[in-house]
């Protein structure tokens, strides 16, 4: 999968990482069992400090997104399913979405088109297999 960072976005770095590593998951571009590179590697490659890359991993750590094997290092695992507070958070999130939408006069027909082919892009999540 191939990373890539806005120098210049106000996403801070870490969260960018973390989000396009969330999306990779999402797409099949990452598999469940994958190892991401080191946080040494990940920093060279792009061009930022460790610090960064560790507290993009530690976020997607915590939520569950990946666990560190001694062996494989940080490796992409299946998340358990949304308990009712985090259905609550996501639809605080996407309700924040909706309003905008709704100011910028989108129709609701064509964000559900919106969603409906997102939605496609997500493949269901396999385990890798070696």
């Amino acid at each position: 999968m191939l990373l890539e960072i806005n120098t210049r976005s106000e996403i801070p770095i870490y969260q960018q990482l973390s989000e396009q590593i969330i999306m990779g998951i999402a797409t099949g571009e990452l598999a469940i069992g994958e190892s991401l590179p080191t946080v040494r590697q990940l920093a060279d490659e792009l061009g930022v400090n460790t610090m960064t890359i560790s507290k993009s991993y530690n976020q997607l750590k915590e939520a569950g997104y990946l666990i560190t094997d001694r062996r494989k290092g940080s490796v992409v695992i299946l998340p358990q399913a949304y308990q009712e507070a985090d259905k609550t958070d996501l639809k605080k999130r996407l309700a924040q979405l909706l309003a905008e939408a709704k100011i910028h006069q989108l129709k609701e027909v064509e964000l559900q088109t919106f969603v409906a082919d997102i939605w496609s892009n997500f493949p269901e999540l396999e385990e890798k297999k070696d």
